[in-house]
């Protein structure tokens, strides 16, 4: 849904507002990677509230180390992933670790280049490690076991 161009943020606005650059938020426009919201009857550009989350999202992106060109796979991934989504960046929780973009969604972390799952259950993993707890509480230690050794070496000699 469009908005009316006069009540946007203009381009001098967003850069105050963001941070992000005047030749980014052009280039970005230009490619389509963030489009504004409206735009008035002369041709300059308005951005609405929803524009500066995806700008600023984009933004930490960047500096977090993830390309623009990775930024633009993720956001047509999640597109496909996640139909319902129109704006991954303005919609959707992202997280950058390295070059990888995770999505924060329905209580569930995935990869949004892949769709793969990143969170596993904190429950299967308590299970795993009282399993092993309770294996090394009952096997006999090292020390133990030389001792038995010993024990049956010293009564074949004797």
């Amino acid at each position: 849904m469009a908005q009316a161009a006069e009540d946007g943020f203009t381009n001098r606005q967003v850069v105050a507002i963001t941070g992000v650059t005047p030749r980014q938020l052009v280039y970005w426009r230009k490619t389509g990677l963030i489009e504004p919201s409206g735009v008035t009857p002369g041709g300059h550009a308005r951005y609405a509230f929803n524009d500066l989350i995806a700008l600023k999202t984009a933004k930490r992106l960047i500096d977090a180390g993830v390309s623009v060109q990775r930024i633009r796979k993720a956001i047509a991934s999640l597109i496909q992933f996640l139909p319902n989504v129109g704006r991954p960046l303005s919609e959707l929780s992202l997280v950058a670790t390295g070059d990888v973009v995770l999505v924060l969604h329905r209580g569930t972390v995935f990869e949004a280049l892949t769709g793969q799952e990143w969170i596993f259950q904190v429950a299967d993993l308590e299970r795993d490690v009282a399993r092993l707890r309770e294996r090394e509480r009952t096997a006999p230690l090292q020390g133990d076991l030389f001792d038995a050794w010993h024990r049956a070496e010293f009564e074949r000699a004797g």
